[in-house]
């Protein structure tokens, strides 16, 4: 089953942590001193905010899988459907390792495939995949602040983040 994934870019973290949490009457399952994660089941969703970013706002949505096969079957769906994408391969950011790409509605927004393999201590660790495509993208795709971030190479709205 997938989970729905929204990233927030915000100003004042503690401001926004306290916000959040009344507002989803639940407390963050991560907090860091620059991002936090609530992992919602009601509604299904890995909502996380950040003050790494620039533009305070939503940075990217996207969806979280439970396996390797549903992130296999969202990549074929946009390969069929000719959609350009961006294979990050195996990265780390926002404190966890994951197996990811990306793909840009029309409208410039980014949507982050990604299933997660395991938590990191550090935001900013990050191991860039080893194939052709994620090689030949990587300067173009990748923010040297978040160096498993958005893609650059592919439209986005900004390119300071990643899940």
């Amino acid at each position: 089953m997938k989970r729905f994934h929204v990233h927030v870019h915000v100003d004042d973290l503690a401001k926004s942590i306290d916000f959040y949490t009344k507002l989803f009457a639940a407390e963050p399952v991560r907090v860091e001193s620059d991002y936090a994660k609530w992992m919602l089941d009601d509604p299904r969703i890995n909502f996380a905010i950040s003050n790494r970013g620039g533009v305070a706002g939503v940075d990217h949505l996207g969806f979280q899988t439970d396996d390797a096969e549903e992130l296999a079957e969202l990549k074929a769906r946009a390969r069929a459907a000719d959609i350009a994408l961006l294979d990050a391969g195996e990265t780390t950011c926002c404190y966890a390792r994951s197996e990811k790409h990306w793909v840009t509605d029309p409208q410039g927004v980014a949507w982050e495939h990604f299933h997660t393999l395991a938590s990191v201590p550090t935001f900013g660790e990050y191991k860039q995949a080893e194939n052709t495509a994620a090689q030949a993208a990587a300067s173009a795709c990748c923010a040297s602040a978040s160096p498993g971030g958005k893609p650059i190479g592919i439209a986005v709205k900004s390119a300071s983040s990643c899940c």
